[in-house]
C-alpha cells in the first residue's frame, strides 16, 4: 500500500510569477509536480488532453507525463508549486528539475525516473482540479513554501508532515469530485454519524436511519460506505466495541455489566461482537489491565 511506503522528499516549493509572455514547451519530468493557479490564466495540455486553469485550480503532473504550459492573455501569472517524490529514494536529493522532452533525456537521466506509484496503487487522481475549497489547499500550499525556504531547524521533516497533510486534502478533493453525489447528502451522512455516535449504548436498525435521513434504505447503505468506507451499522458496532473497550481497561465493572451497558442481552453475544471487530475477545484488556 502506498500510505505505508509514504515518505515524500520536497525538490522545490516556490512561488513563481511568470513574464507578460510565457510559454513552457513540452517537457517530461523525473518527478511528481503540484501547480497551483493563484492569479491568471493557463493552457495546460498533459498527453494531448488540454485544460484551461483559473485560480483556484490545481494541476498534478506524473513522472514521464509529457506537458505544457502557456499562460492566456497579458495579465499576471502565479503559480505557487511543488516538485516532489512520494518515497524518498537514495538518489532523491540528485534528481533534478527537467526542461525536456522525452526524446533529448539521456540514458544517465532516464535512471532518474521515478516511478508513478499512484497508478500502481490504482488511485485515479485527475490531472487537473478544480477545487471545491481551494483556500484550504491554497494556505496549505504557501505554508510549506514559507517552511521550504526559511530552513528552520528540522524543516526536512516538518515539510514531510506538512506535504502528507496537503496530500490527504488531495485525495480528498479527487475522491469528492468523482462522487458528487456523496457531497450533496454530506449533511445528512454527518446527521446519522452524529446520531450513531450518541446512540452507542444500545442498538440501532437501518429503519431508524432510513426515518431520520429522509434517505431510502439501500442507497443511504451505499452512501455511507463510500463515504466512510463501512456501513452505518458496522460503524456503530465498530463505536460500540471501542467505548466498551475503554470501560474494560479503565473501570472495575465486570463484563457482564458492561456488556449490559451497551445492549447486549448476554456476555456471549458481547464476546462475539467484540471479537468480529477487535479480533480478540474483551477479556483479553482485562487481563492486560
Amino acid at each position: 500500500m502506498l500510505f505505508q511506503k509514504l515518505s515524500p522528499y520536497i525538490r522545490v516549493a516556490m512561488d513563481s510569477t511568470v513574464p507578460s509572455q510565457w510559454h513552457l514547451q513540452e517537457r517530461v519530468l523525473f518527478d511528481y509536480e503540484l501547480l497551483y493557479v493563484k492569479e491568471g490564466r493557463v493552457k495546460v495540455t498533459i498527453e494531448n488532453q488540454t485544460y484551461e486553469g483559473e485560480p483556484g485550480d490545481l494541476f498534478l503532473f506524473r513522472p514521464k507525463q509529457p506537458h505544457s504550459i502557456m499562460k492566456i492573455g497579458t495579465g499576471r501569472l502565479r503559480q505557487p508549486h511543488l516538485h516532489f517524490d512520494l518515497i524518498f529514494k537514495e538518489d532523491s536529493p540528485d534528481v533534478k528539475i527537467s526542461f525536456k522532452p522525452l526524446e533529448e533525456i539521456s540514458e544517465e537521466e532516464m535512471m532518474w525516473f521515478r516511478e508513478d506509484v499512484l497508478d500502481s496503487n490504482s488511485l485515479k487522481i485527475a490531472s487537473h482540479l478544480r477545487l471545491r475549497n481551494p483556500i484550504i489547499i491554497e494556505n496549505m500550499l504557501f505554508e510549506i513554501i514559507n517552511e521550504f525556504q526559511m530552513k528552520l531547524p528540522y524543516y526536512e521533516t516538518n515539510v514531510k508532515g506538512m506535504f502528507i497533510q496537503l496530500f490527504i486534502h488531495l485525495l480528498r478533493e479527487n475522491y469528492w469530485n468523482q462522487n458528487p453525489h456523496l457531497v450533496t447528502n454530506m449533511d445528512e451522512l454527518v446527521k446519522i454519524r452524529n446520531y450513531l455516535k450518541h446512540h452507542i449504548d444500545q442498538k440501532v436498525t437501518v429503519d431508524e436511519l432510513v426515518h431520520i435521513s429522509g434517505i431510502s434504505k439501500f442507497y443511504l447503505i451505499h452512501l455511507f460506505k463510500k463515504t466512510f468506507g463501512m456501513s452505518p451499522i458496522q460503524y456503530h458496532q465498530m463505536l460500540r466495541i471501542e467505548k466498551a473497550k475503554e470501560i474494560i481497561q479503565f473501570t472495575t465493572d465486570s463484563l457482564t455489566v458492561i456488556a449490559e451497558k451497551f445492549g447486549y442481552s448476554d456476555i456471549q453475544s458481547f464476546s462475539k461482537a467484540f471479537k468480529k471487530i477487535d479480533g480478540v475477545k474483551p477479556s483479553f484488556y482485562r487481563k492486560n489491565k
